[in-house]
């Protein structure tokens, strides 16, 4: 239980975060408007993104966006919790991931309740490339990614010196055979 307890700790305090941030952002600045921090490399862009990551479906008829934008989420959310209960007590990183994941789709989700879009400002770019502005939300969702290729990669690691051992074991059992 209190690992669950932390957890929720966690999802609360990024939600919290994420729209504390975008309050500010859209106290301070007007739709458009940019504020370089790190000249050509960082800066705080108040951007109202109505599609989904990278903006994706942002041009699509609000009649098919904004239920499929409400109700998928409410549905990866409930997912997530029943995934964040199953992992509670067998694996940490997929169930920090999971709770991150959730913080983050929450927190998007609150500004498309509220707002109809979501609310991004961390605005990256290097010389003539530029990274999509995104939030707080995301950063979390990002990291949960990264945190889950981990998993999967020790998973496979753990499979690979697992045939190993059962391959040194059965050589093992016929040299003692002949």
């Amino acid at each position: 239980m209190r690992k669950i307890l932390m957890l929720l700790a966690l999802i609360v305090g990024l939600i919290i975060i994420d729209q504390v941030s975008k309050n500010v952002i859209q106290a301070r600045f007007h739709h458009g408007e940019s504020l370089a921090v790190i000249k050509g490399f960082f800066s705080i862009t108040y951007v109202r993104n109505p599609g989904a990551a990278f903006g994706f479906m942002a041009n699509a008829d609000d009649s098919v966006r904004k239920p499929l934008f409400l109700l998928i989420p409410i549905i990866a959310c409930a997912w997530l919790v029943v995934l964040i209960w199953k992992t509670r007590d067998k694996n940490k990183i997929l169930f920090l991931s999971y709770g991150l994941i959730l913080a983050g789709a929450i927190g998007n989700l609150i500004d498309r309740f509220l707002l109809g879009y979501v609310v991004d400002f961390a605005d990256f770019h290097l010389m003539d490339h530029h990274f999509p502005a995104f939030n707080v939300a995301d950063s979390a969702i990002t990291i949960a990614a990264f945190l889950l290729i981990y998993d999967f990669l020790l998973e496979i690691k753990h499979k690979k010196d697992h045939k190993l051992t059962n391959n040194s074991i059965e050589n093992s059992v016929d040299q003692y055979k002949s």
